[in-house]
């Protein structure tokens, strides 16, 4: 069993994906913020800025390409 060109291309997006998913910071206080009740403004607005801004939309746009690809496999694949 050889990888193929679009096989190559699909675990290079995958890893890419992961990576840049590792880089982002989290956005909220996780499990432990809503145990103890902090936390609470849910609704704040807090926007993304400079290198989150770019890391958030590579990250957006990799994973369209990561979902359009694994159609195509599974689509063409025969």
């Amino acid at each position: 069993m050889s990888l193929q060109w679009n096989d190559i291309i699909f675990l290079i997006v995958a890893l890419l994906v992961i990576v840049l998913s590792l880089l982002q910071g989290g956005k909220s206080e996780g499990a432990s913020g809503a145990i103890t009740g902090g936390g609470l403004n849910v609704f704040a607005k807090t926007k993304e800025r400079g290198s989150e801004l770019v890391i958030s939309w590579i990250t957006l746009i990799l994973v369209i390409i990561f979902s359009f690809i694994a159609v195509l496999i599974t689509t063409y694949q025969a």
